[in-house]
């Protein structure tokens, strides 16, 4: 039995015809019992319903069809685009070609939905680099302005506005710097240097540097134990050097009084290797998760202003991991704390 749901045009034209064909036949044997003359009404008939049924499906629906492809490909058809216009669209049935046309829908309707949630993203940069623009260019505007309008000639506050001015500059080319270099990792403009080095010794020094930003709120920095012994991995030593400064500033940052930031580093499969920076601080609230990597993105905008930062130190984690071909997560709870973690390969 022929099914009727995927027919292409010529199945559906000979099994049309059939249908026309053997009932007509039928009576004219009946009528006059030649069984020549049936057979040839037969064949006359079939071959008549054939081309005409098959004709009016080419004519009328497939062209129509033909025009529907052209619109989705939304180009002038190639050669090649052609011949499967004439010779291979025709052999579809009418629910393949359904199939296809929901298919492109929606492959469309999710370009749309990307498409309007990187317009949201835009503006929202857009805005928020104007911000972070803004706020230490009007800083040095006012002190100038101050100093100019006869301060500078006050002992007691010039110096003072001066070095108020320079610290809201060196904010500004922190900021380009970060811009210029997330920019440049998007682009693949930056190159890595792959290397061995073993990334306990690296979280070390990494403690080393920050030790100092730690005494204000007396907070512990370690290595979780057992995870002591050395593993080497395949990295721009650099590059990761950054990541993990941003990540344990972060935790330093955030982290309670008396509080711990701890490193772990575990062997997964695939020849890869987990790092997780750890802290006991305020977490992050679940909604804002998923968006904690993109650029000046800030779960409490007073405080983090207030705190210092650009703003874009974990987007710059993202990128340089992700430019290693590896991927960057994170994992938090609010009063427990939040934990990130990224893959490096294994040496």
């Amino acid at each position: 039995m022929l099914s009727q749901k995927n027919l292409s045009p010529n199945q559906l034209a000979a099994y049309t015809a059939l249908i026309l064909s053997v009932p007509i036949a039928i009576g004219i044997f009946i009528f006059k019992p030649v069984w020549w003359i049936a057979l040839s009404s037969f064949v006359v008939i079939y071959l008549g319903s054939f081309w005409l049924i098959n004709a009016t499906l080419e004519r009328f629906i497939y062209r129509k069809i033909k025009l529907i492809y052209k619109l989705i490909s939304q180009t002038k058809a190639t050669k090649r685009e052609e011949f499967y216009y004439k010779h291979i669209l025709p052999q579809k049935s009418i629910d393949e070609v359904r199939e296809d046309v929901e298919i492109w829908a929606q492959q469309r309707k999710k370009e749309i939905e990307v498409l309007q949630q990187n317009e949201t993203y835009r503006k929202e940069f857009l805005q928020n680099l104007s911000h972070e623009l803004k706020t230490p260019i009007f800083a040095i505007q006012g002190y100038v302005d101050t100093l100019l309008d006869g301060a500078i000639s006050n002992p007691d506050v010039n110096v003072r506005f001066l070095q108020n001015a320079a610290r809201n500059i060196d904010r500004l080319v922190n900021l380009v710097d970060d811009l210029d270099q997330i920019a440049r990792l998007e682009s693949g403009e930056q190159q890595l240097t792959l290397k061995p080095f073993v990334i306990q010794d690296l979280v070390k020094e990494v403690f080393e540097s920050l030790e100092i930003k730690t005494r204000e709120k007396n907070i512990r920095l370690q290595i979780k134990k057992g995870c002591e012994l050395g593993i080497s991995v395949v990295a721009d030593k650099e590059k990761i050097r950054q990541v993990l400064i941003n990540l344990v500033d972060n935790a330093i940052k955030y982290g309670k009084q008396n509080g711990l930031v701890e490193a772990s580093m575990y062997k997964i499969e695939n020849n890869q290797v987990l790092i997780e920076i750890s802290d006991d601080g305020s977490g992050i609230s679940e909604e804002h998760l998923p968006r904690i990597f993109e650029r000046f993105y800030r779960t409490d905008m007073a405080r983090s202003r207030k705190i210092g930062g650009s703003g874009l130190g974990l987007s710059i984690c993202k990128h340089i991991v992700e430019a290693h071909g590896q991927s960057i997560h994170v994992r938090s709870k609010v009063d427990v704390g939040s934990t990130f973690g990224f893959s490096l390969q294994q040496a």
